[in-house]
């Protein structure tokens, strides 16, 4: 298995990032045009990965329904950091925190509008990494 971490700075909002060409520059070190499973994992209790459509403003839409879902209020029994901050640990349970694609001769066999996203709520931790590992078919 080939793996390596990856830094992704969000700032202090809540996103939701377009990793699909960092996992493909990835593949394209360590694969060698080979078959296998890409695994996205992030080490973090407050973020997740998503394989869902990005650009057509769907990702504001899931931000949306996140808000909706678990707002930001003082309802959090797991309540230190900024208000709301008890959400953040509870996302995870909705958007997994790792993510496993098929990857064929090379290259993820996503579908035509599906991307690989970092979703994160935790406005109180701007620095994150998340882990790719390949492993060979």
């Amino acid at each position: 298995m080939r793996s390596e971490l990856i830094d992704i700075t969000t700032g202090r909002t809540e996103v939701v990032r377009d990793l699909t060409e960092q996992c493909a520059d990835f593949l394209d070190r360590v694969a060698a045009g080979g078959d296998g499973l890409l695994h996205v994992f992030v080490p973090h209790a407050t973020a997740g990965i998503a394989i869902m459509e990005l650009g057509a403003r769907s990702d504001d839409d899931l931000l949306a329904t996140l808000r909706d879902l678990l707002p930001a209020d003082d309802r959090w029994r797991h309540a230190h950091g900024s208000r709301g901050h008890g959400r953040s640990h509870v996302m995870p349970a909705l958007i997994a925190p790792y993510a496993t694609v098929p990857v064929l001769n090379g290259r993820m066999a996503l579908g035509t509008w599906q991307s690989v996203a970092f979703v994160d709520l935790n406005v109180d931790n701007p620095d994150r990494q998340v882990r790719l590992s390949f492993l060979a078919g």
